[in-house]
């Protein structure tokens, strides 16, 4: 069945205090799609983010991010107090998210707010709001012993890391220098190697702590379960996004050290990148953990199997960041400044699959088949069944031209089979806008020629370009395409410039934080987009 839908991450939702949430823009933004005739919503990792607030590099796979909790459906529920969850000042509604600021107030607050729910399902003396469901106590204590084969060491490595990172940063400002390092560095010995004596005795000792970050969890995943059910309502399908590998600073790694490329010093031996390409001269260093996969083939792939599982609890269609590192992946010596140092080491390829087939049956995922793709890949890929991605920005090459013809696979004319998704851009790419405004003459003369059929002149193709046609003739060229699923990010349907940008590789400081504006979801701007998508995708069959 054709489907087209819009990538856009909850962060990037309008109207709530300093970053989107799962409150009633989420639910506005389903119905936008439902009135768009999209069926498809795709979003980035929804794992709690650490440094530089990538959802790519996050303390917990299972885990969700604490900051897309939305306050006043708290607050409707009876679990939190309006006054503990007031905004301060310097808290924007609109406009790009402050991360900074974002992640001090809601920290905080979600710390006390915890505090007033426990209080509320503990103490039968205090008294609950009258719209407080009196089988909340029930459902805390459920969502905490069906998910405790991650919940438990996530809570404790919260807690645990906040004693430890405050205690560094403080060394840090006495001495002056950055603080360097994660929970293999400056952890006392025992809770480093994850000793279960010693987390036990830590967790009794810090019990609201852990129980506090217990809650948080149970916030977010009540509020997402109730936005998920809604959007299938709809007809609405979710595609959430796994990438492959799990942040150094993160439980994952520190609860499973076996299943992990670690020395007996407990230093990583090898990190995780990619050679130079497209994105990067120096290629990137993405310095995550790389997996021991002889140690994971001896239990089955337990792990693995129950990540993709909580994932499918969570959405419909799991995307797999970095697809080809199951064939093969790019290991670079730990301490390398550069990925430069790296070399290619052999992936588990379809064995790993195959157990988590044999465990969950047949697998809705997409992989994320760019970047250095060779044969093996595309065999590992087509023997998993799965479909790959072909991305229209990447299909442009004058040089290719010039040689004799666009041969390029992620052209929709190249395109050998149905089983793929078809994407203008992704989160890592500039907005078509952004990119055909920044684009050398000849290069947009030729996408001007392939999207319109005629020849353009310079100034002709800039003309389309200034009034935003090329890059709706861009979205209309991924949804006319033969891929069974066409996925658009909501700038490229509103033509919006390099400034609603979400991610540019190899960077930091400025990434993740665009924010769409209300008139973007609701309104009449809105209500006139959807249309124009609707008509599209009942023209293309989607």
């Amino acid at each position: 069945m054709r489907k087209a839908g819009i990538l856009m991450h909850p962060t990037s939702l309008p109207g709530s205090a300093g970053i989107g949430t799962f409150g009633k823009s989420a639910f506005a933004f389903v119905d936008f799609l439902e009135k768009a005739g999209m069926k498809i919503w795709q979003l980035l990792p929804l794992g709690p983010t650490g440094y530089g607030d990538s959802p790519y590099q996050s303390f917990s796979t299972f885990a969700l991010n604490p900051l897309l909790i939305d306050f006043e459906d708290l607050v409707a529920r009876g679990w939190a107090s309006p006054k503990l969850t007031k905004k301060p000042s310097y808290i924007k509604t609109k406009g790009d998210v402050d991360f900074g600021s974002v992640v001090w107030w809601k920290s905080h607050a979600l710390k006390e707010i915890a505090k007033y729910f426990l209080e509320l399902i503990t103490n039968p003396d205090v008294s609950a709001s009258d719209n407080f469901d009196p089988n909340t106590k029930m459902e805390f204590f459920t969502f905490c012993r069906e998910n405790q084969y991650w919940l438990r060491d996530y809570a404790a490595f919260m807690s645990i890391k906040s004693f430890y990172d405050a205690k560094a940063a403080k060394q840090a400002e006495e001495e002056k220098c950055a603080v360097n390092g994660t929970w293999n560095v400056y952890w006392e010995k025992n809770l480093s190697k994850h000793d279960e004596k010693a987390v036990e005795k830590w967790i009794n000792e810090h019990t609201e702590d852990f129980l506090q970050t217990e809650v948080i969890q149970f916030f977010a995943a009540k509020q997402w379960a109730c936005v998920h059910e809604y959007a299938r309502s709809k007809g609405i399908e979710i595609v959430g996004d796994v990438p492959i590998f799990v942040a150094a600073d993160s439980s994952d790694v520190w609860a499973n050290q076996k299943l992990f490329q670690i020395g007996k010093d407990g230093k990583f031996t090898g990190v995780a990148g990619v050679p130079p390409d497209y994105f990067s001269a120096t290629g990137q260093l993405w310095g995550n953990p790389l997996y021991d996969w002889k140690a994971m083939k001896k239990d089955g792939y337990a792990w693995w199997i129950a990540r993709v599982k909580k994932m499918l609890s969570l959405v419909d269609y799991v995307r797999i960041d970095h697809f080809r590192g199951f064939e093969s992946y790019w290991s670079v010596p730990f301490g390398s400044l550069t990925a430069e140092t790296g070399k290619w080491e052999k992936g588990p390829g379809i064995e790993l699959f195959d157990a988590i087939k044999k465990e969950l049956g047949e697998l809705p995922l997409i992989a994320e088949d760019l970047g250095i793709i060779t044969e093996e890949v595309r065999a590992l890929r087509d023997e998993a069944k799965l479909p790959g991605m072909k991305v229209l920005q990447f299909a442009f090459d004058k040089n290719e031209w010039k040689a004799g013809g666009l041969k390029n696979v992620f052209l929709p004319h190249n395109y050998e089979a149905t089983n793929c998704v078809a994407y203008t851009g992704t989160h890592d790419n500039d907005t078509s806008q952004g990119l055909f405004e920044s684009l050398d003459d000849e290069s947009l003369v030729l996408i001007a020629d392939y999207l319109t059929g005629e020849k353009n002149t310079v100034e002709g193709a800039k003309k389309l370009v200034r009034s935003k046609k090329l890059t709706k003739m861009f979205v209309k060229s991924a949804l006319s395409s033969i891929a069974d699923i066409a996925v658009i990010p909501l700038q490229d349907v509103y033509c919006i410039g390099t400034n609603a940008r979400m991610n540019t590789p190899s960077t930091s400081g400025k990434n993740w934080a665009w924010r769409a504006d209300k008139s973007l979801i609701e309104g009449a701007k809105a209500e006139k987009a959807a249309q124009w998508l609707k008509n599209l995708s009942v023209l293309y069959a989607r």
